[in-house]
C-alpha cells in the first residue's frame, strides 16, 4: 500500500477529517436516522436448507406473520406511516426470507421466482436505508429482476443498521465490520440452499464498504461497488475475494467528491482510501451512465443494464474514462 503523506499537525488532521464528512453530508444534508418505533423479536428460524417452493412458502409465511405483529405494535405506537408500511409489506404478492421491525429494520426481500433461479443476486444498500425508506430498495430489486428476466432471483438484504449520511459511521467502516459476517452468513445459506445457482452481490455506496469486509468469505461468483466512497481497501487484492470485481460511478453522483484518503484519527480511521474506480483499485469498470448517486438501478437505464449483465454472468459495456 502506498505511504499515507505524514500528517504534520491536529490542526491539519482535524481539517482532512471534516472535508471527508463535508463532503458526504453536504448532497443529503439534514438526514437522519428514524425515531425508534417498537417491534416484537423475531420468531427464531431454522436455516434454508433447499429452496423448494414449499420449503419457501413456509419462510415467507412465517415472516410475514412476524411482519404483521410488528405492524399491530407501530399502530399501537401511533404511528400509522410505519403501520401503513407494514400492511403493505406483508401483501401476498410479497416474500421475506426473513424480517426484524426493530432499529429501522432487518428485511431480506425476494423479488422472482427463488425455487426456480439460477441466477441470484443480492443487493447491499447504503447509507440511511431503513423501514421508512425501504420504497427505493425495493423499487430498484424490483427493476433489476425484470432487466435480468426469466430464471432470476433479486434479494434486497436490508441486514445492518445502515449509518445516517454525514454521521461519524458513514465515514467510518465499524458498521461494516459488525455487518460482514451477517452478509457472509446469509450468502452462504442462501447458495447451499441453491447449489448451482450464479450468485452476484452489488453493492452501493457504503454498501460497498460492507461487502469489502466481507468479500474474503463470501461465496460469490461477482461482486459489484457502484456509487462507492472507497472500500476501505486499497486494492483488489486486499480484498482477498475469489469473486469477478466491477465497479462503476456514474458522471453525475456526488460520490465523486469525497476524498479518497484513510486518515489515523485518536478512536477511528476515517475515510475509505482508494477509488474503486481508478486504475490503481484494480476493478473491471463498467459504464454507470450519467445519472446520480441513487439512479444506478433507475428502470431503462445504463448502469441498471450493465448490472444485470453482470449479475447473469455476461459481459457489460466497459468504461474507461476514470484514471
Amino acid at each position: 500500500m502506498a505511504p499515507h503523506p505524514r500528517v504534520s499537525s491536529r490542526a491539519l488532521r482535524a481539517l482532512l477529517a471534516a472535508l471527508v464528512v463535508a463532503s458526504v453530508a453536504v448532497p443529503l444534508a439534514g438526514a437522519v436516522r428514524p425515531a425508534a418505533v417498537p417491534a416484537p423479536a423475531p420468531a427464531a428460524l431454522a436455516p434454508l436448507t433447499a429452496a423448494t417452493s414449499i420449503a419457501l412458502d413456509a419462510r415467507y409465511s412465517a415472516a410475514r406473520d412476524g411482519i404483521r405483529a410488528a405492524e399491530r405494535m407501530a399502530a399501537g405506537h401511533g404511528d400509522r406511516r410505519r403501520a401503513a408500511a407494514l400492511r403493505a409489506m406483508a401483501g401476498p404478492g410479497r416474500h421475506f426470507l426473513s424480517f426484524d421491525g426493530r432499529d429501522g429494520g432487518r428485511t431480506a426481500e425476494v423479488v422472482g421466482d427463488l425455487a426456480h433461479a439460477d441466477r441470484i443476486a443480492v443487493l447491499v444498500p447504503g447509507s440511511d436505508t431503513s423501514l421508512d425508506k425501504y420504497g427505493r430498495l425495493r423499487a430498484g430489486a424490483g427493476a433489476l429482476q425484470r432487466q435480468m428476466g426469466t430464471r432470476s432471483a433479486v434479494v434486497a438484504w436490508l441486514g445492518y443498521p445502515t449509518p445516517a449520511t454525514g454521521s461519524a459511521g458513514s465515514v467510518t467502516t465499524g458498521r461494516a465490520d459488525r455487518a460482514a459476517p451477517q452478509l457472509d452468513a446469509f450468502v452462504r445459506e442462501l447458495g447451499a440452499a441453491k447449489p448451482g445457482a450464479r450468485m452476484a452481490v452489488l453493492c452501493h455506496s457504503y454498501g460497498s464498504v460492507v461487502c469489502a469486509r466481507a468479500a474474503s468469505e463470501l461465496r460469490a461468483d461477482a461482486l459489484v461497488l457502484y456509487g462507492s466512497p472507497g472500500t476501505g481497501a486499497h486494492d483488489v487484492g486486499q480484498l482477498h475475494t475469489r469473486a469477478a470485481v466491477w465497479a462503476g460511478r456514474a458522471s453525475g453522483d456526488w460520490i465523486a467528491d469525497v476524498p479518497h484518503l484513510r486518515l489515523p484519527l485518536l478512536v477511528a480511521t476515517v475515510g475509505f482510501g482508494t477509488d474503486p474506480v481508478s486504475k490503481p483499485f484494480g476493478a473491471r469498470v463498467f459504464d454507470a451512465g450519467t445519472g446520480g448517486h441513487s439512479d444506478y438501478l433507475k428502470p431503462g437505464s445504463v448502469p441498471l443494464r450493465n448490472i444485470a449483465l453482470i449479475a447473469s454472468g455476461q459481459t457489460p459495456t466497459e468504461e474507461r474514462r476514470h484514471a
